[in-house]
């Protein structure tokens, strides 16, 4: 009989999509919104930051088509119009082998692209919060992570405005597509330490 992987279930679906917030709607990602993602993530401004360039329409499509990337995408509305998007990868946190109470998925590593039109008006704060609130309370998480270039300043701003603190800088650690070398810093928050404002 051959061996089978391991089927993992799909965390996000346990949370009641779409997710409101006072003024946004976060919810799964569709193949149908490659379009509307592609208009603000091929700016220059907002592709300098992402982890991976896309030169076309067709390529970036065939990429958030992906079943994988749907699965850690979501999509940030604003009165139907998509305003930006959130990355939320659920993992398993780091263990010995043998400990008997092996962690299990409980951790989550975030990230965030914004339409450079919606920026400046609070709603990246606004998402991220949601998206926090998500992982805590609704998918039971122990830990949140992430990361930026160290010189991405609204990025890491961003992070210790929703309570993140940052745990480190890696010194030339981030292989950027057209600066070299370059440092990044990581940001984390347990579920039990305070969240930044309301």
């Amino acid at each position: 009989m051959p061996e089978t992987a391991a089927v993992r279930d799909d965390p996000l679906a346990r949370v009641a999509w779409p997710v409101a917030t006072p003024r946004l709607t976060l919810r799964r990602a569709r193949p149908e919104d490659a379009d509307a993602l592609f208009d603000y993530r091929s700016l220059p401004a907002v592709d300098r930051r992402l982890s991976q360039r896309f030169t076309s329409a067709e390529e970036w499509r065939a990429h958030h088509g992906d079943p994988d990337r749907l699965a850690t995408t979501l999509v940030v509305e604003r009165d139907g119009d998509v305003v930006g998007d959130l990355y939320l990868a659920v993992r398993d946190g780091w263990g010995q082998r043998d400990v008997v109470d092996r962690p299990r998925p409980d951790e989550a590593e975030i990230g965030w692209a914004f339409s450079p039109s919606h920026q400046g008006r609070g709603y990246a704060t606004e998402a991220v919060r949601a998206l926090l609130t998500v992982c805590f309370d609704d998918l039971g998480l122990r830990r949140v992570v992430a990361n930026a270039f160290a010189d991405n300043e609204p990025s890491w701003r961003l992070m210790e405005r929703v309570g993140m603190r940052r745990e480190g800088v890696g010194v030339r650690d981030s292989l950027h597509r057209d600066l070299g070398w370059v440092d990044g810093v990581t940001y984390a928050l347990l579920a039990d330490e305070p969240r930044g404002g309301a």
